[in-house]
C-alpha cells in the first residue's frame, strides 16, 4: 500500500470511526477488547502498517503519519479504550512509562528542545481516533506553535466556587 493511500484510509477512518465509537461510548461501552473498525486497533493487531518506534504486551508507539512536526509520534495501548476516563490505571501507567522513553529517544533523534505530552478526549477536545493515545510532539524555541491562550478566573471567588464543584465531582 502506499503512503497516500495509507494517509487517505486513515483521514476516512478518522471521519467515520468516531461516530460509530462515540455512539458506543454513550451506550456504556468500557473497552478492553479489539474494534475491528478501529484504525488504532489495526495498527496494534498489524493489519495496518506503521513506522513502530517501541512496543511491549500493552503499549505501541508509532510516528503519526500526519505529524505536527517531525518526530511527532502516538503511544496508545494495545487494547482498546476509547478515552483516558476509561484506561485502567495499570495500563495509564504502562502508557506513560513508555511515552516517558519514547519521548526521550525522540527528543535525541531529532535535537529537540522540549517536548510537549497531549491526549485528547473526546470530539469537543479535538480527539480524531476514539482510541486512548498520546501524543509526543518534539519541540524547538521560536518553532512556532502555540499553546492555546490562558485567561485568570474574574476573581478567587468565583476559582474557589469552580474548585467546590469540581471535589463534589469526585465524590
Amino acid at each position: 500500500m502506499r503512503n497516500n493511500d495509507l494517509i487517505n484510509r486513515t483521514r476516512l477512518a478518522r471521519v467515520l470511526i468516531p461516530e460509530r465509537l462515540a455512539a458506543a461510548f454513550r451506550r456504556g461501552a468500557k473497552g478492553g477488547g479489539v474494534l475491528a473498525d478501529c484504525v488504532f486497533c489495526r495498527i496494534a493487531a498489524g493489519t495496518i502498517p506503521c513506522a513502530r518506534l517501541f512496543e511491549n504486551e500493552d503499549v505501541l508507539a508509532f510516528l503519526d503519519i500526519a505529524p505536527v512536526r517531525p518526530g511527532h509520534a502516538l503511544v496508545i495501548p494495545k487494547a482498546h479504550f476509547p478515552t483516558l476516563f476509561e484506561l485502567p490505571a495499570g495500563l495509564g501507567g504502562a502508557l506513560l512509562a513508555a511515552a516517558g522513553r519514547v519521548g526521550a529517544a525522540v527528543m535525541q533523534a531529532v535535537g529537540a528542545e522540549g517536548l510537549n505530552l497531549q491526549m485528547n478526549n473526546l470530539a469537543a477536545a479535538g480527539q480524531l481516533v476514539m482510541h486512548a493515545h498520546l501524543h509526543l510532539i518534539p519541540r524547538q524555541s521560536g518553532d512556532g506553535l502555540a499553546l492555546w491562550p490562558q485567561h485568570p478566573y474574574p476573581g478567587t471567588d468565583e476559582m474557589n466556587a469552580l474548585a467546590e464543584r469540581i471535589r463534589n465531582a469526585l465524590r
